[in-house]
């Protein structure tokens, strides 16, 4: 009665460090310090509950999978003004679809563009290694074989995928790429972007780029996809990104994100949703809308992230490989075994943070890629903070 592809998954990050610290008892007399979770804590915008308010009476109504144009045309201006787009390359009614949340979106692509078999074998999707939990679990759902193509400090945590073995390239019916990276903070520029989609178009799969963490950076914003695409050309074909509300706008439990790219794929993804997704409510579409018109809480919430990293600098210095990442909220720190420091941290400090194995899987290099990191999530404020990082140094110094 179960699914044997289920055996194939390990315990998703967050019930392992249940598991390794379950045993354990936290510091006393501190405080605890939760920063395993990618959570923001910022002050959600006043601009959101003023429209959920003034939408509410529209809660009793099914919303529509597609949204609605005013949701697509705000999403549709914002890609244009962010990333540069000449006028026409995305059309609203055929490039976008609203998601409940890119989780679940990022999970669903895989069931429209594997096939049975691809070059006569069984299909593949690779993905960077350290990754989001997601993409494994999509690939095994759909019956793909997961590749994982290293991530590490030495190739700038951008994984070369146009590296792998021919065979292999050949079986790809889906790249998940995410830039800025989740947990390293890597971004991709324009000439890598380009070059990734130049291959998804010659061995024709999908390429899929999370691009949920675009709007925290330090210095310059990160290229996107899309952009990429339009210095190509402008054709979307073989690329989708997917953004959320979560980082840019601090509102995780809002659940709303989109998905843009490649139309006859957003036609098959949509018909799929028809049948499995929950449709965006119309409150939350209205709201969502009229948070991708407006700029200035982006700005300030980026200024937040900014100044806990000029803390995080001033605190950790050159110790653990600290380095400012170009995009993101983490903290990817080398303390020699992720696990045991998650346990002293826990135990001596009552702090919290995710062993890099967790997000990583262990074949080839996964052990190089993950095992001696851990991942620190900055969703606090300054003050909380600057007492963790704090609290880790003096632990682990």
């Amino acid at each position: 009665m179960h699914n044997p592809r289920l055996a194939l998954l390990q315990n998703y990050p967050f019930q392992r460090l249940r598991d390794l610290l379950a045993p354990l008892a936290p510091a006393e007399g501190l405080a605890p310090i939760t920063m395993a979770l990618g959570e923001p804590r910022h002050p959600m915008p006043t601009l959101l509950a003023e429209v959920l308010e003034q939408k509410r009476d529209l809660y009793n109504v099914y919303p529509p999978l597609a949204g609605t144009p005013e949701f697509r045309d705000a999403v549709g201006a914002w890609l244009n003004r962010r990333y540069r787009l000449p006028a026409g390359m995305i059309e609203p009614e055929r490039h976008i679809l609203p998601v409940s949340g890119t989780r679940e979106a990022l999970f669903m692509i895989a069931q429209v563009v594997v096939p049975a078999e691809k070059a006569g074998k069984k299909p593949a999707i690779a993905m960077p290694n350290p990754f989001y939990q997601c993409y494994v679990g999509a690939a095994v759902a759909a019956g793909a074989e997961p590749v994982f193509v290293p991530a590490l400090a030495e190739n700038g945590f951008l994984p070369d995928f146009a590296g792998l073995d021919e065979a292999v390239l050949e079986r790809l019916s889906l790249v998940y790429l995410s830039s800025p990276a989740n947990p390293q903070g890597a971004v991709a520029d324009l000439d890598y972007l380009e070059k990734l989609i130049r291959l998804a178009r010659r061995h024709d799969f999908l390429l899929v780029v999370d691009e949920c963490y675009t709007e925290i950076y330090f210095d310059a914003p990160p290229p996107g996809a899309l952009e990429a695409c339009a210095r190509l050309g402008g054709g979307l074909d073989n690329v989708m990104v997917f953004h959320s509300l979560s980082k840019r706008s601090s509102v995780p439990g809002l659940r709303s994100g989109f998905c843009a790219g490649d139309a006859a794929v957003m036609q098959d993804f949509a018909r799929l949703r028809s049948y499995g997704a929950a449709g965006m409510p119309l409150p939350v579409l209205a709201a969502s809308a009229a948070l991708w018109l407006e700029e200035s809480h982006v700005a300030t919430n980026r200024a937040l992230y900014q100044e806990k990293f000029r803390i995080a600098e001033s605190i950790l210095g050159n110790r653990f490989g600290f380095r400012r990442p170009a995009g993101g909220f983490f903290l990817w720190l080398d303390v020699g075994d992720g696990e045991e420091a998650a346990k002293k941290l826990y135990s001596e400090a009552a702090l919290t943070v995710l062993p890099g194995r967790y997000m990583t899987w262990e074949n080839g290099h996964g052990a190089a890629a993950g095992r001696p990191y851990v991942r620190i999530a900055l969703v606090h404020d300054a003050a909380t903070t600057r007492e963790a990082l704090e609290r880790f140094r003096d632990t682990l110094t």
